[in-house]
């Protein structure tokens, strides 16, 4: 799974000129979890990964890699809205953060993901489940 981020990860990691061939693969490797962690198979083959861990009003989403080959084709929506399923049922609210210009914010913004907050390389971005209230 760590190679799999490194491979997922890499084209909008050199964009932004923070590529490095041991650090994207350690940094998967020190926040791995595997009670919170799903393996994502298609025709017995891994094609991706993603794990939701508890966090603080709610769950955090991350570690969400899909294989090249498999991308656009409609798996990261399935994936994405079993995991939303499971989160709306428990009223959960539900935060990522994914790589600025990445076409996976387009995936996060068709599903309601919001964005919270944006640094120079990541964008934060929540979800409420549907009829929570917004705190204000």
């Amino acid at each position: 799974m760590a190679e799999l981020r490194a491979v997922a990860m890499r084209p909008d990691l050199e964009r932004l000129g923070r590529f490095d061939e041991h650090r994207v693969r350690q940094r998967f490797r020190d926040a791995f979890s595997a009670p919170h962690t799903s393996v994502v198979l298609v025709n017995g083959a891994l094609a991706g990964c993603v794990a939701l861990r508890p966090a603080d009003e709610g769950r955090w989403l991350e570690h969400f890699y899909l294989a090249p080959g498999v991308q656009g084709r409609g798996l990261g929506s399935a994936v994405l809205r079993s995991v939303l399923e499971r989160t709306d049922a428990d009223g959960q609210t539900v935060r990522l953060n994914v790589l600025r210009g990445s076409a996976a914010r387009r995936l996060y913004e068709r599903h309601g993901f919001t964005v919270e907050s944006e640094d120079p390389v990541d964008v934060f971005m929540a979800r409420r489940p549907p009829g929570a209230r917004v705190r204000g």
